[in-house]
């Protein structure tokens, strides 16, 4: 073989491998049977190493009672007999205000399922939700560094960012008197 022979084979570009067909995924309303599987998806996603600013902190508490009062705005995707992502949302009234607002609390998706769509159909089945409920606005925050949830939510149509100040302030120190106001 000649120099050009070999380096004309080396320029060929490599075959791809046929992506696998993905198994059909369903997107439904979550179940109490469900509960516990949500729950430990979300332990795996929302941990402190990885959402070092989340304001809000995942909990076993918060997500039963969401199921509680808001069980129609809580969504499932379902691979198999897997649950693989979650959307869990929330419709709000406010006082003296016409207004309704969807507010999408807590989206997640098994980093196995990420970039098939998954997450697009929960958040397209949970705004059409709040549109039967006749929400006006939805609602969705993250942290601001959270670049890959910035994009999704960018190209989901959410806009007009608005930057919060979260602050917090360390108790063990605060200094303690029997009961009595400072």
């Amino acid at each position: 073989m000649s120099d050009d022979e070999s380096c004309s084979a080396k320029a060929r570009p490599k075959r791809r491998r046929a992506r696998l067909p993905l198994p059909p995924i369903s997107i439904r309303e979550m179940k109490i049977e469900d509960v516990h599987e949500v729950f430990e998806l979300g332990q795996k996603l929302f941990t402190a190493e990885k959402l070092p600013t989340l304001y809000r902190s995942w909990d076993d508490h918060e997500l039963a009672q969401l199921f509680s009062s808001e069980a129609e705005n809580c969504l499932v995707a379902e691979c198999g007999d897997r649950i693989i992502g979650f959307a869990l949302g929330r419709v709000m009234e406010k006082p003296h205000s016409a207004w309704k607002y969807g507010w999408l609390l807590w989206l997640g998706v098994d980093t196995a399922h990420k970039r098939r769509g998954v997450a697009r159909r929960l958040v397209n089945q949970l705004t059409e939700r709040f549109l039967q409920k006749e929400a006006r606005i939805m609602l969705v925050d993250t942290d601001e560094d959270n670049h890959e949830a910035l994009a999704f939510f960018r190209r989901c149509g959410f806009g007009q960012e608005i930057k919060h100040v979260y602050l917090s302030r360390n108790l063990d120190d605060y200094p303690k008197k029997n009961g009595a106001d400072h």
